[in-house]
């Protein structure tokens, strides 16, 4: 909305969300204020407080789970169910009534991401269950209520859903999750949003963390990584640094997949080692105490890899039975063991060549979640790195929670020195946590003109085929034209109108939409037709669908185009005789030669 009052960033996290905000009226040239927003949340029942982030966790609580008033909220009272920190630590305890991973389910498209199937594997909560989508909704409603709470003494212009909202997803996610985060938003009352890929918004934190400073750490020809391994998931994107008249441009080059494989999983393998010394000890826990171990391991984690000085945290595992403060189980994880575990359980040195393994799988399994089977961070780097040819990276920028500890930072960068002698350079100021949500808000301003642009052109020129009007030949099909609706070069985040042309569409009725792309014809504009194409523009895609009105009519349309920031392209028709749009979208990022361009 270019009238907002503000502009606001909203990392909608797997493990943890971040919403940061600036002004709107901010100008290039000045260093914008951005700020990041203190979520109010229940953290006991009954108790209410602000923190910088949410945990992406939502709690469906029976009638004895929490003490009956316990869930409510300035906002709403009678609420019925907890997201954010007291949903995440009451939920290690009621499992089976604790919604997690919700953004990775979106991405899952094994199940139907409609249906109402979480918490996954359990019975059904007295609330019912609730689909992917509605989970993601529920943690960005939260947000919208906090923020509204908050701001209600601006008044009706303050209002979350009146801002202009930047929504990050990871790079990875293909376009059918991409509309059902947009459908999540819409449900939690946010109608208006712009999706932004998650490494692409932390190197936008980068930016404005480093003021003018960032381009005396980059130089033209480096080629920088994102690696970005936060609670659930770790993913990778590569940005070129160019010269553009005389300046140092940036250009995203690549972006990998979404792994699910992150600061859980190392949790996770904590919990096990703390239980094995405990059975060498003789004693076992059960799966109740392996919960609870796990949340305390997260906390050990935390305290011991932060930089500060202790060697030690205590572990406590509650008992079971009468005697509970009698029953307690006390132990410790010390940093050695936790950084000899992770880091080489995680991030193991290896060759420059090596693959993620891939283990022999069972023949039926859970539709749950489409976890890594190999959990060597560094060997999906690899990969990654090698998928593209790019060569080892120059510098590299760090993100999400996990790699806030320098120990793994330090063993990444040496991975990659072995790899290449040259060496490799940590980009120095990274917010960890808070880059996502702080960059989709500097994206805002960058939107506008009013800070540092990172460029991601289409490396292709993209035409729809359009059925010619001409009299019926036997044995002959209507001849396609080219229409060029998005040229060579166009960026990413841009449109175009094609308001002076006007088409028929066919509604009502299966009808298909050809998608044709050309690597050669990098002088055509939008709007332009090319009427014999077959030398040097190629079918790439072919939409099936049936659009809405009655059955067989022609609709009367003119054309408006978007490259997404997400890789794909919008073309949207829209009628001369009503207010009624159609959207069509394709994926075109994994046409493209380096994943991004």
């Amino acid at each position: 909305m270019a009238d907002s009052k503000y502009v606001v960033g909203i990392d909608l996290g797997t493990t943890n969300s971040v919403v940061a905000w600036t002004e709107s009226s901010a100008e290039k040239g000045e260093h914008p204020a951005i700020r990041v927003f203190e979520i109010p949340q229940l953290i006991a029942p009954g108790t209410v407080d602000k923190s910088a982030t949410l945990p992406s966790f939502v709690l469906l609580p029976g009638p004895h789970d929490v003490p009956e008033g316990g869930l409510a909220l300035p906002w709403d009272p009678d609420s019925s169910r907890a997201v954010g920190a007291f949903a995440r630590d009451r939920g290690a305890e009621i499992p089976h009534r604790l919604i997690s991973s919700a953004k990775s389910w979106l991405a899952n498209h094994r199940v139907d991401r409609n249906e109402k199937t979480l918490p996954w594997g359990a019975e059904e909560p007295p609330q019912g269950k609730l689909s992917p989508v509605e989970a993601s909704a529920a943690v960005l409603s939260h947000i919208r209520s906090a923020w509204n709470h908050e701001m209600a003494a601006q008044g009706e212009e303050a209002l979350l859903e009146n801002q202009e909202i930047h929504l990050t997803v990871p790079a990875s996610f293909d376009a059918v999750a991409r509309e059902l985060t947009v459908r999540a938003a819409q449900m939690a009352g946010m109608e208006r949003v712009t999706l932004l890929e998650e490494p692409q918004a932390a190197f936008y934190s980068w930016i404005w963390q480093s003021r003018d400073n960032w381009r005396e750490q980059v130089d033209v020809g480096d080629l920088v990584l994102v690696c970005d391994v936060g609670g659930g998931t770790s993913d990778f994107s590569l940005i070129q640094v160019s010269q553009e008249e005389g300046d140092l441009a940036l250009e995203r080059v690549a972006v990998g997949e979404h792994l699910l494989v992150g600061g859980d999983n190392m949790d996770l393998t904590l919990a096990h080692v703390v239980a094995a010394k405990l059975s060498s000890q003789g004693k076992k826990l059960d799966a109740w105490q392996m919960r609870g171990l796990w949340q305390s391991c997260r906390n050990a984690k935390e305290k011991l890899l932060s930089g500060e000085d202790v060697e030690s945290a205590p572990i406590t595992v509650l008992g079971r039975g009468s005697g509970l403060i009698a029953g307690t189980i006390k132990t410790e994880l010390t940093r050695e063991e936790i950084q000899k575990t992770l880091s080489d359980g995680f991030l193991p040195f290896c060759e420059k060549g090596a693959r993620p393994v891939q283990s022999n799988r069972m023949g039926m399994r859970e539709l749950g979640l489409i976890y890594e089977s190999d959990p060597s961070v560094t060997c999906h780097l690899a990969s990654f790195l090698a998928k593209f040819g790019n060569g080892v990276p120059t510098a590299i920028l760090f993100n999400g929670g996990v790699m806030k500890a320098p120990a793994f930072r330090d063993r990444v960068k040496a991975v990659l020195d072995s790899w290449d002698d040259g060496g490799v350079r940590e980009l120095s100021g990274a917010q960890y946590d808070l880059s996502v949500a702080t960059g989709a808000a500097y994206y805002g301003l960058a939107r506008r003109g009013a800070a540092v642009r990172i460029r991601g052109g289409l490396n292709r020129a993209y035409y729809i085929g359009v059925e010619a009007s001409m009299p019926a030949v036997p044995g002959m099909s209507a001849p396609v034209r080219a229409l060029c609706v998005a040229p060579f070069g166009m960026e990413e985040g841009t449109g175009s109108s094609l308001s002076e042309a006007r088409f028929g569409l066919v509604v009502g009725e299966d009808v298909r939409f050809e998608l044709l792309a050309s690597t050669q014809r990098k002088d055509d504009k939008a709007g332009n037709v090319v009427d014999d194409w077959e030398k040097e523009i190629e079918p790439v895609d072919t939409l099936m669908t049936m659009l809405d009105g009655e059955a067989g009519e022609v609709m009367p349309v003119t054309l408006e185009v978007q490259a997404t920031e997400v890789g794909t392209l919008e073309l949207w028709c829209v009628s001369e005789k009503s207010d009624k749009k159609w959207k069509l979208e394709f994926s075109v990022r994994e046409r493209d030669d380096l994943g991004a361009s």
